[in-house]
C-alpha cells in the first residue's frame, strides 16, 4: 500500500521557488531543497522527478504569481499606459522582498546562459513570447504606428524588463520609478 504524503506539492514547490529565487539554480543543493522544502530527497524525487523538475514546477508556480499582472495588462484597453502599468506592477514583485530577488525567470535565463538546460530554458521563452503577444496587441491600439514600429517597441520593451528585474535588486524606489517613467517618455 503506497504512503500518503503529508505535505501539498502547491506549498512545497513555492517554498522551492522562493530558495532557486534567492539562490538560483546551480547555486541550490538537493539538501538545501530537502530542509526548505521540509520533505525528504525520496519524496523530492517521487513527486518531481528531480531537481531540475523542482525548478520546472517552481517557474511554473512564480508564473502563476505573474498571472494576475497579466490579467490585469490583458484586460486593460489603454494601450501603452497599461503596459507602463504592468512595469510598475512587475516592479512590485521583483522587488517587494528586503532580500531584492528581481525576476526569476530572468535571474534562471541568465544563470543558464543560451546553452542551459533546453526544458527549462523553453518554459521561461515561453511567457515571454506570451507576453510580446500581449505587448504587441497593447502597442497596436494606437493606429498611427507601423507594424515594424511597434515591433521595435516590444523588442525594446522586453529588454527593458529585463534590465529593469536586473535593477531591482540593487537601485532604490526612485531610480526605477525614473527608469519606467523615461522608457515610457518615446512611447
Amino acid at each position: 500500500m503506497a504512503r500518503k504524503k503529508k505535505y501539498t506539492e502547491e506549498e512545497v514547490i513555492e517554498k522551492a521557488m522562493n530558495l532557486f529565487w534567492q539562490n538560483g539554480y546551480e547555486s541550490t543543493s538537493v539538501r538545501m531543497l530537502e530542509k526548505a522544502m521540509g520533505i525528504n530527497q525520496f519524496s523530492m524525487y517521487s513527486s518531481f522527478g528531480s531537481k531540475q523538475g523542482v525548478l520546472l514546477e517552481s517557474i511554473k508556480c512564480y508564473k502563476n504569481k505573474l498571472n494576475e499582472i497579466v490579467n490585469k495588462l490583458k484586460e486593460s484597453p489603454d494601450g501603452a499606459i497599461a503596459i507602463k502599468q504592468f512595469f510598475y506592477d512587475f516592479l512590485e514583485i521583483s522587488s517587494n522582498s528586503k532580500q531584492k530577488r528581481g525576476c526569476l525567470l530572468v535571474n534562471t535565463a541568465t544563470e543558464l546562459g543560451e546553452d542551459g538546460d533546453e526544458e527549462i530554458l523553453s518554459e521561461i521563452w515561453k511567457f515571454v513570447e506570451k507576453r510580446k503577444a500581449l505587448f504587441i496587441e497593447k502597442l497596436k491600439t494606437d493606429s498611427s504606428k507601423s507594424d515594424r514600429t511597434i515591433l521595435k517597441q516590444v523588442n525594446y520593451l522586453l529588454i527593458a524588463q529585463q534590465g529593469l528585474a536586473v535593477a531591482s535588486k540593487f537601485c532604490n524606489q526612485q531610480e526605477l520609478e525614473d527608469f519606467i517613467e523615461t522608457t515610457f517618455e518615446k512611447l
